[in-house]
């Protein structure tokens, strides 16, 4: 059981930087939060896959790639511990950077120039995870602070790449 957040106001730049990052800019719209924070991480791998084909060499990558998304993880939970005083909420709903960072871990199962009913899989398996939380997802949820808000999106996004990747390596065979 988490404990209750006092709830404050943002004061400074770093406290709205956190707030930014944590809702990254479609935590407030109404309706499916959730939905929209995936939709973003589809958005940011879509643009990103192109630059990372023609910047990285091929042999660099991965290794790049789970660097740049560990950062981000990094980043992103900092953001979120700080942020949810901000809502008064242990795991607030308009905090949705956990959504992009797991539906970024979903696509790092994949190559980067995949079609898209791939992507689409990607999409719907992660929200699949995301709103099922099987063993052991649903249990981590009750971490605090930022940890809290994003463990459970992190681990439904490798439950989703698995999935994917095996679609995918299945799709590519026939």
């Amino acid at each position: 059981m988490k404990r209750p957040i006092e709830k404050r106001s943002p004061s400074g730049v770093f406290d709205h930087l956190a707030l930014a990052l944590t809702t990254v800019g479609v935590g407030y719209i109404p309706g499916a939060p959730g939905t929209y924070g995936s939709a973003v991480g589809v958005a940011v791998w879509w643009a990103a896959s192109p630059l990372i084909l023609f910047y990285i060499p091929q042999g660099w990558r991965s290794a790049a790639v789970g660097v740049l998304l560990t950062a981000f993880c990094l980043v992103g939970i900092a953001a979120a511990d700080r942020a949810i005083a901000f809502f008064g909420n242990a795991d607030p709903s308009e905090a949705v950077v956990d959504e992009v960072m797991g539906q970024l871990i979903t696509f790092a199962f994949v190559p980067f120039a995949v079609s898209w009913p791939v992507v689409l899989a990607g999409f719907l398996l992660f929200r699949l995870f995301d709103i099922w939380k099987p063993f052991p997802i649903d249990a981590m949820q009750d971490l605090e602070g930022g940890l809290g808000v994003c463990i459970d999106d992190i681990v439904a996004g490798v439950y989703a790449g698995i999935c994917l990747a095996i679609g995918y390596a299945v799709y590519t065979a026939f």
